[in-house]
Order: C-alpha cells, then structure tokens, then sequence
C-alpha cells in the first residue's frame, strides 16, 4: 500500500482502539487499523488542517478559507486534505463550487483514547 492509499476507517474500525495505558497490549489487528489515522495526523499541514476545520463554525471549513490559511498551492491543500479524508478523520460534502470538510468527532476522540492515561493514576 502506498503512502496516498490509507483505508477507510470504519466506524466497526474506530470502536477497535482500547486505550494503549489500560495495561492490555494493543494487537496486531488493532495497531494495523490506528496507524493509518496517526499517520494521517502526522504532518504539521495536516494537523494544522484538522485543527482549523475543528475550530469553524459547528466543526466544518470551506476548502476556500483552508487556502488561504496556507502559503501553499491549492493542489497541496487539496492532496493534504485527501489523506486526511481517506483516513477517515473527515467528512467532505460539495456545495456549489466549494467543498466543506467537517472533522468526523468520533475518529479524534478514537485517537485521543488511545493515549487516556486515566487506567495510570491511583484509585
């Protein structure tokens, strides 16, 4: 598999990781289906990315405004945002002209339970 050619992420896929703290070794199967999301995640573009459509209004952005946050060509967002996409971590939905990518709540929080150190700290 290519670096462009990340799976989908499934929501069966995102119910998968356990916390990596809870003492419990992730498995192969489990690990197979994260990477691609850190992956995904990491690249400062990316994360940069990710992080503005999440602070938008109701958690979406306009490809448009996205463009301008950069000084980057449109053909490099748009790869960036496809990766982003493909592993799951947003939704797009075309209206008009303009694409508007939201972040899909359920992937984040998947990837930020995996490092809940909540099963660390004394009861």
């Amino acid at each position: 598999m290519s670096r462009t050619e990340l799976p989908m992420l499934t929501d069966a896929g995102l119910a998968c990781c356990t916390p990596l703290a809870t003492g419990a070794a992730m498995s192969m199967q489990q690990a197979e289906q994260v990477a691609p999301l850190l992956k995904a995640l990491a690249d400062p573009v990316r994360l940069r990315l990710v992080s503005l459509i999440a602070a938008g209004a109701g958690g979406e952005a306009c490809v448009c405004d996205l463009n301008d946050a950069f000084e980057l060509t449109q053909a490099t967002i748009s790869h960036h945002l496809k990766v982003l996409h493909s592993a799951g971590l947003l939704d797009r939905e075309k209206r008009g002209v303009w694409v508007y990518y939201a972040v899909r709540p359920e992937a984040l929080s998947a990837v930020a339970n995996l490092f809940d150190t909540a099963a660390l700290q004394p009861a």
